[in-house]
């Protein structure tokens, strides 16, 4: 199982039957992979869409808020920019999956841009962490060149402040609790020395440390 999948695996987790669920472009996508064949979700996607699935024939008008192809479940909608955002800063999405370039320990994050680097825009980011009643941050613990990407101060432009709510990545999972970050799992076979020694932030350890769950059955959205 590669760093992704486990990641994606162990975020399945986190989403109950019946929530309305965004899922960032990457990593987070294949979340749906690996639900639980008892949890049922709506997806939703910030260019107008509730009721996302899998593609069953590519339509050139239908498409997710990556550009890439999608399908919609019946009794799904489609409704304009404007209605989509209003849900989202409404707080009816329950939880919001996005990639992240850093989280620091006062759970903020930065997703959006590296300075110096051409990026087409914000897209929904801003208002996806901060609209959504849960934020979920699925990323891998380190950056290409090895430095830690959970922090105790961002260095890139910020997305949102204090709004991250779990933090899942290859070696372990951290949530904000009382403002703290507290390390609640680790990886299978992951010591806890080497999770201090990837992690630029300043951590509480939980009582309940345990080893991570992950999803081990594919279901369907």
């Amino acid at each position: 199982m590669n760093a992704k999948e486990l990641i994606a695996r162990r975020v399945a987790l986190e989403l109950h039957d019946g929530d309305i669920v965004n899922l960032g472009i990457g990593l987070p996508t294949q979340v749906v992979n690996y639900l639980p064949t008892d949890i049922h979700i709506t997806l939703q996607s910030e260019n107008g869409f509730l009721g996302l699935a899998p593609v069953t024939e590519a339509h050139p008008n239908l498409v997710n808020a990556g550009g890439l192809p999608c399908g919609i479940l019946p009794g799904g909608a489609a409704f304009d920019s404007a209605f989509s955002f209003a849900l989202i800063r409404g707080g009816h999405v329950d939880v919001s999956v996005l990639g992240g370039l850093q989280v620091d320990q006062q759970a903020n994050l930065a997703n959006w841009m590296v300075p110096g680097k051409m990026v087409p825009g914000m897209g929904g980011a801003m208002d996806l962490v901060t609209g959504a009643r849960r934020v979920i941050i699925a990323m891998e613990h380190c950056a290409k060149d090895g430095s830690s990407k959970i922090l105790k101060h961002c260095s890139l432009p910020l997305t949102a402040k204090n709004k991250v709510s779990l933090v899942v990545t290859e070696l372990a999972v951290f949530s904000f609790e009382q403002g703290k970050l507290v390390l609640k799992e680790h990886a299978p076979d992951v010591a806890l020395e080497t999770i201090l020694a990837k992690t630029g932030a300043e951590f509480l350890v939980s009582p309940d440390f345990r080893a991570m769950p992950v999803a081990l059955e594919e279901g369907a959205v």
